[in-house]
């Protein structure tokens, strides 16, 4: 006999707001739509989350929408004003007026965005990142804020700062789903997928330019004035991990209307869109632990030598060695050029996971050296 699933909730006005239901509900709420992607990040086995969704079906808290061979999940009426009552203070910015999250429409390429969001955001959460209105500062308000008390990091979605009104409309069309604040950079982040994005060049250096004015001369004033160095950084969500190969090799497409090295940021990481992406994201929101990573790899290498010509971290002998665990695909794009043009061999510190793709990127330019994911979780993580 099958055990029924409890979402801990009564049918008229109540749910346990620490159930996997509730964050479920919540996640599609800020989304608009969600799709399937976002189950692991929830920690929904395939057993328990098809009695979930069954139970929730039959509640009447969500629907399914299917069109286009694009299957989603939404919210309904009733599910929507379920976490009203509940939260308003979370939910009403997301599931009143004519937004795109509380009436999101049925074209192709909105659903699509909607459903990488939802992904974005599974992984932000599963991360210990704050995603929802009241985890965080309302920097767009225009109130006054004290730098100094806020804890990082913390992410902000695009439809979040286009709020600040006439001055976003140069950037409306960026390919940003957000902003992710952390000690050290401000990353912009963007879902890819399995191929490049479409990409507008000007539009993303206006977008830089209007976060650099906004965070380091605006909002965050302290803060960039203790990091001085404190960069702007793009961060890209794809799946798989070999994707970022297409992203590394591409050349624009037809004029130039797809994601390239463009130069358009001065750094450009690759995440996969796995729980081996969420301990890539951990890493790059900790600093300190970026510094102890690094510390224990180069403890036996030797130092950089400035006149080699080529970006470098360390040398093992005479060969450069790049740090690769980070996946900045602008400074190993610039690796890989430079060790061709100077016809030497290179070496790469990398995770396990991360391997293949740049075997298959550098060919027989590199020896690679790889980082046991699990014990790096077991040691640094847990």
């Amino acid at each position: 006999m099958v055990k029924p699933v409890h979402c801990n909730y009564k049918k008229e006005n109540s749910m346990d707001t620490s159930s996997k239901a509730y964050k479920l509900l919540s996640l599609i709420a800020i989304s608009g739509e969600c799709c399937k992607d976002v189950y692991p990040f929830l920690s929904l086995t395939d057993s328990y989350r098809e009695k979930l969704m069954t139970r929730l079906k039959s509640d009447g808290l969500i629907k399914i929408h299917y069109k286009d061979k694009l299957r989603g999940i939404r919210l309904t009426r009733r599910g929507k004003d379920l976490l009203l009552s509940l939260s308003p203070e979370r939910f009403s910015y997301y599931l009143t007026d004519n937004s795109e999250t509380n009436r999101p429409r049925s074209d192709l390429p909105r659903r699509l965005r909607l459903q990488q969001a939802s992904i974005a955001y599974a992984m932000l959460q599963c991360a210990g990142i704050p995603v929802y209105p009241e985890e965080k500062p309302a920097l767009f308000s225009g109130d006054p804020l004290d730098s100094g008390k806020i804890t990082l990091p913390l992410f902000y979605t695009a439809r979040e700062w286009k709020d600040l009104g006439v001055e976003t409309i140069k950037i409306n069309n960026s390919r940003s789903l957000g902003i992710l604040l952390c000690e050290d950079a401000l990353y912009v982040l963007y879902f890819t997928g399995d191929h490049p994005i479409k990409w507008e060049y000007r539009t993303e250096l206006r977008l830089k330019a209007f976060l650099n004015y906004h965070f380091k001369q605006d909002m965050f004033p302290e803060l960039c004035r203790k990091n001085t160095e404190y960069p702007i950084k793009a961060l890209f969500l794809g799946n798989p991990m070999e994707s970022a190969v297409k992203l590394m090799e591409s050349n624009g497409g037809y004029q130039k209307s797809f994601f390239y090295l463009d130069g358009s940021f001065d750094f450009m990481h690759f995440l996969p869109v796995s729980m081996e992406g969420i301990t890539i994201l951990k890493l790059l929101c900790t600093p300190a632990l970026q510094s102890a990573l690094d510390t224990l790899l180069l403890s036996d290498l030797g130092p950089v030598n400035p006149d080699l010509g080529l970006i470098h971290d360390a040398l093992k002998g005479t060969t450069p060695v790049l740090l690769s665990y980070n996946f900045d695909m602008l400074r190993l794009s610039r690796f890989k050029t430079a060790l061709s043009f100077h016809r030497i061999t290179g070496h790469l510190i990398c995770f396990d996971f991360q391997k293949d793709t740049l075997q298959s990127y550098f060919g027989n330019l590199v020896t690679i050296e790889t980082i046991d994911l699990a014990k790096f979780e077991r040691r640094f993580l847990h």
